[in-house]
């Protein structure tokens, strides 16, 4: 239940709890008007500045449209805009990575070597869209039912917005140790090689519980990181798989395997190591799932919620019938954003460079404002239920 502190309502979800936080912002579990539970995470203010935003509805376009793999959680929408912007994923039951390790220690080769091929695979569907996710690191690999899924694919456009991002002492340790040396040294458009090398702290992280480097200061990380005259550290890394690593965490770009090569290399390593990819990835599951642990079980509304959904979905409802024309532009506590207007013209230089696509949803409204001429068909067939239902008789709701 909401404890009173957290925020009841990010656009059109209810807060149920809070899932944890980092450099980033904040996370909670919450739910659609239907009951569906989704993991939504806030962004920060300081990571805010209007083109941050900008390119970050850009990225979230993008996000929509991935398919062709089960290894990156569904992104659902966002609202780059908001005073705090958000953004909903799916909710993947199970734990993290880094959980997983520190708990049961490191992983044998064999699983590693089933991690690696299968979120090699699920990259490369990503990758195939346009997008890189510039942040894997292990608490972003959640260990479940399924298998590894990645989570906090469309935050890429917050990672790295601007060199002085390094600056900000104790928001990004835990990144800066997983960062390929590009993005240390501030190139903002970094290329699919940055998520190789971010599976290979991944892998190395999973199999000997530590990272390629480490240090008591960020800036002592991120100096390691840069110098090419310093390797990472692969101590405590099986044999079989130092090759495949190290060849991941090589400091030039042009040195890394493809994705594809390494998902290759990894089912190669399995089937020498005397099993077969697919009761790898069996074992992957049966070994890392604790199945009476809580955050393996799929969370459901309990009655209080269920009542609050109630409650929203008929907000929604008189929200959608009033003319959104009248509704007027503001942050989601209702006052006026200080960046309205600059945040109007970036959106604008978007809008224009996008094709029909929607916006996403938010506090202010249901639904998007739409542009003059012909309505969108999301809104005919709304408009068209609602007569039919002035017409009908009245539903009856129960409670049950």
């Amino acid at each position: 239940m909401n404890d009173g502190t957290l925020p009841p309502r990010i656009g059109p979800y209810l807060v149920e709890r809070r899932l944890g936080a980092g450099g980033m912002g904040e996370v909670y579990l919450a739910y659609s008007v239907a009951g569906e539970p989704v993991a939504v995470k806030v962004i920060r203010p300081d990571r805010t500045d209007p083109h941050t935003r900008a390119r970050f509805e850009r990225e979230a376009t993008i996000a929509r449209t991935i398919s062709g793999t089960g290894r990156v959680a569904r992104f659902i929408e966002a609202d780059p805009f908001a005073e705090q912007p958000w953004l909903a994923m799916d909710y993947v039951p199970g734990r993290p990575l880094s959980d997983v390790v520190k708990d049961q220690g490191p992983l044998s080769t064999p699983l590693v070597a089933s991690l690696g091929a299968l979120l090699a695979e699920g990259l490369a569907a990503v990758h195939a869209a346009g997008l890189v996710h510039r942040d894997l690191k292990a608490q972003n690999v959640i260990l479940g039912n399924f298998g590894p899924v990645i989570i906090d694919f469309g935050l890429g456009a917050f990672v790295g917005a601007s060199k002085e991002s390094l600056t900000q002492a104790g928001a990004v340790i835990g990144t800066v140790r997983c960062m390929p040396p590009e993005q240390a040294l501030g190139e903002l458009d970094v290329t699919q090689a940055a998520d190789v090398y971010g599976l290979g702290t991944v892998l190395l992280y999973a199999a000997t519980g530590h990272y390629p480097y480490d240090g008591a200061r960020w800036e002592a990380v991120a100096a390691q990181v840069v110098n090419p005259e310093i390797g990472p550290d692969l101590s405590g890394l099986p044999d079989e798989m130092a090759l495949v690593v190290a060849a991941m965490l090589a400091h030039k770009v042009v040195d890394r395997p493809s994705l594809e090569e390494v998902t290759r290399q990894c089912a190669d390593l399995v089937r020498l190591l005397g099993t077969s990819p697919a009761r790898a990835r069996r074992a992957l599951i049966q070994e890392t799932t604790a199945k009476d642990h809580p955050t393996m079980v799929q969370p459901q509304p309990d009655a209080p919620m269920l009542d609050r959904l109630d409650s929203l979905e008929r907000r929604l409802r008189e929200e959608s019938a009033s003319p959104a024309e009248n509704v007027p532009a503001s942050s989601s506590d209702g006052e006026s954003s200080p960046d309205a207007s600059a945040e109007s013209d970036v959106r604008s230089d978007v809008a224009s460079s996008l094709v029909s696509v929607p916006e996403p949803s938010s506090e202010r409204s249901a639904e998007p404002v739409p542009k003059k001429g012909r309505p969108p068909a999301s809104r005919r067939v709304a408009d068209e239920l609602r007569k039919r239902y002035a017409m009908g008789p009245a539903l009856a709701w129960s409670k049950r």
